[in-house]
């Protein structure tokens, strides 16, 4: 028996997620530019499924969508301090346009406060212009040294949402509101559960006041970072001069917020989901549902079963592989490394009986289901198993989160653990918003993924290294 396309997980997560992206037909690597990849078809379509659902969400609470330069003039970044500095790595420079040295350096977009704030700076004069609510879907490049499809790449795709504000409360219920709509997406739409929290100051956007993240945990324990809101203060108002007549009729400086999520997202649902035979979709994201596979073997029969399998498509809304030179179970293996949620199978027997096979992705079980019930049946099917999904990663994030009350114990738990290998935990520890305590973590490549908005563990104790009161446990883990 020939072994299989996919690295099992155990033996190897990391080989197994690459192997599932490139068989699943989502993206392959873009050998030809450096940390870039190709987003396929496959791929490209969960993107524009999640975009739509966002999408919805931010037109919904106002938002508007807008377009600004990928190309941002250097001395923009440098305007605000930190922004600059936790940036420098990354930056991609053009210094040569149109065959002549540039007088001024243009940076490739890494993300937009910098170049928003000029163009706020120009439309804001009074409260009367508040709140400023847009986002933008566009292209980044961040230079990246170690690169994985989707999960982290010199350019990927994203939203970035960019608001102004009269005051701190309405800037800061901007950001909670964000995080609750990309928690809701991550939950409802990719049944990935995450925590909802506040990052660390070590780890919070560079430039921000606060930053808010929400995390998953993948099958290998690691976290992953999937969306991120931030505070933002008046430090981009102030660096760029965005100010506003408020209501007493005083000059101020603009509250805003900057918010986003990426590609990444692919990343999170892949490795959410699939198995060692590839592909897993939540229905609601997969972007072909179902597939008929016809099975025949002589003419006559081939006219009657392409004609029924094609009545049911047409009812449920899905594909018919008519692909020649093809068994049924290269049809069935291709759909199923692709994470197709049903496939039904439908020969001359089940024309005979009236029925035909439905078979589930995620469970790989099978049932017959008489033919006049499959839209029905359908229906329920996708309902169930986009519960099941969820259900089953949330049942992973509880059995993997555990309590440690000292450092020891964290770094017992945490030291081994690699994205490789896997073994990994969410470990709730009473730990001190301080930069001692981060650097503390880093000595064996753990972070505070961030600090629970919900206090669901055992509240306030004694921080594991500083001994000082803290009011409640962090998440800490190794991550993406």
């Amino acid at each position: 028996m020939a072994e299989s396309p996919i690295t099992p997980r155990e033996r190897d997560f990391a080989a197994w997620y690459q192997d599932v992206v490139l068989q699943g037909d989502m993206a392959e690597p873009a050998e030809i530019v450096k940390g870039c990849m190709v987003i396929k078809p496959n791929g490209y379509a969960v993107w524009e499924i999640l975009q739509r659902e966002l999408d919805d969400r931010f037109k919904a609470t106002g938002h508007q969508n807008v377009y600004f330069p990928l190309l941002i003039p250097e001395s923009f970044l440098k305007k605000e301090a930190e922004h600059v500095e936790g940036f420098a790595p990354e930056l991609a420079v053009v210094t040569i346009a149109g065959g002549k040295q540039l007088e001024e350096p243009y940076v490739i977009r890494p993300t937009s406060e910098t170049i928003i704030g000029h163009f706020f700076a120009k439309w804001i004069q009074s409260w009367r212009d508040l709140p400023v609510l847009m986002n933008q879907w566009a292209n980044v490049v961040r230079w990246e040294l170690r690169t994985r499809m989707f999960l982290r790449t010199t350019e990927f795709l994203w939203q970035e949402g960019h608001t102004a504000h009269s005051t701190h409360e309405e800037a800061v219920e901007e950001v909670l509101r964000i995080l609750d709509v990309y928690a809701e997406v991550a939950e409802d739409i990719m049944a990935m559960p995450v925590i909802k929290g506040v990052k660390s100051k070590a780890e919070k956007f560079a430039g921000a006041l606060r930053s808010y993240s929400i995390e998953g945990m993948m099958q290998n324990g690691l976290a992953l970072q999937a969306g991120t809101s931030h505070d933002l203060g008046q430090n981009f108002g102030k660096a760029f001069d965005v100010k506003f007549q408020n209501k007493e009729g005083q000059l101020d400086y603009v509250w805003q917020t900057s918010w986003g999520v990426s590609t990444r997202l692919i990343g999170g649902l892949i490795m959410s989901h699939s198995d060692d035979k590839g592909l897993v979709l939540p229905p609601k994201l997969a972007p072909v549902k179902a597939v008929v596979v016809p099975i025949y073997r002589k003419d006559d029969e081939k006219v009657k079963v392409l004609e029924a399998a094609h009545r049911i498509a047409k009812e449920i809304g899905a594909k018919v592989d008519e692909r020649e030179g093809q068994s049924p179970g290269a049809k069935f293996f291709h759909w199923e490394r692709r994470g197709v949620p049903v496939v039904i199978e439908l020969g001359p027997r089940d024309l005979a009986s009236g029925n035909a096979v439905m078979k589930r992705r995620d469970t790989g079980t099978k049932e017959i289901v008489p033919q006049s019930e499959i839209p029905a049946r359908f229906k329920d099917v996708l309902e169930a198993m986009q519960k099941d999904l969820f259900n089953a990663a949330q049942a992973r994030l509880k059995a993997n989160t555990v309590v440690a009350n000292s450092i020891g114990e964290v770094e017992e738990i945490l030291r081994e653990v690699t994205a490789e290998r896997g073994g990994g935990k969410f470990v709730m520890a009473h730990l001190k918003d301080d930069a001692v305590c981060d650097a503390r973590l880093k000595e064996f490549k753990a972070t505070v993924r961030n600090i629970p908005l919900v206090d669901e563990y055992d509240g306030a104790g004694k921080c594991i290294v500083t001994g000082e009161e803290v009011d409640r446990r962090v998440v800490i883990a190794k991550s993406y």
